[in-house]
């Protein structure tokens, strides 16, 4: 049985084409899984070269996190992701490395927030994630 429940009610638009689900309800009796932000920082912590590469490391250190905490793509039930210098194209950037992530599933909640800069200088991608592991 899976602890998450992605839902996408009648009366509110479709968002699966841009990637992400409404809501999701999580069952109790689970463990819940809290990850900071995630940047495009490589394992020595230096930031890859452009968004592209930012976004895509970004989504592989959360699944480092994830795994490390017993958890894996299918467990995360919300994301807040935070990009500097927003605009569409790097949203169907995300929606690509969603769907390399997630394929044709339902994608978690999600929350996109444009923000003039991050903690780093060169930083333009942070990923957060809550996931819920069944117990």
């Amino acid at each position: 049985m899976n602890a998450i429940q992605l839902f996408n009610p009648a009366g509110l638009y479709d968002p699966v084409p841009n990637g992400y689900s409404h809501g999701a309800t999580v069952e109790a009796g689970v463990r819940l899984v809290l990850l900071s932000g995630q940047g495009g920082e490589d394992q020595a912590g230096a930031l890859r070269a452009g968004y592209a590469a930012q976004l895509r490391q970004a989504l592989d250190n959360m699944l480092l996190a994830l795994a490390a905490a017993g958890a894996g793509p299918e467990h995360v039930a919300r994301l807040l992701v935070l990009v500097v210098d927003h605009d569409e194209p790097k949203l169907h950037q995300l929606g690509a490395e969603f769907d390399r992530i997630w394929g044709d599933r339902l994608k978690p909640a999600c929350t996109l927030i444009p923000v003039p800069r991050l903690a780093l200088d060169g930083m333009l991608v942070e990923i957060e994630a809550t996931a819920a592991v069944p117990v």
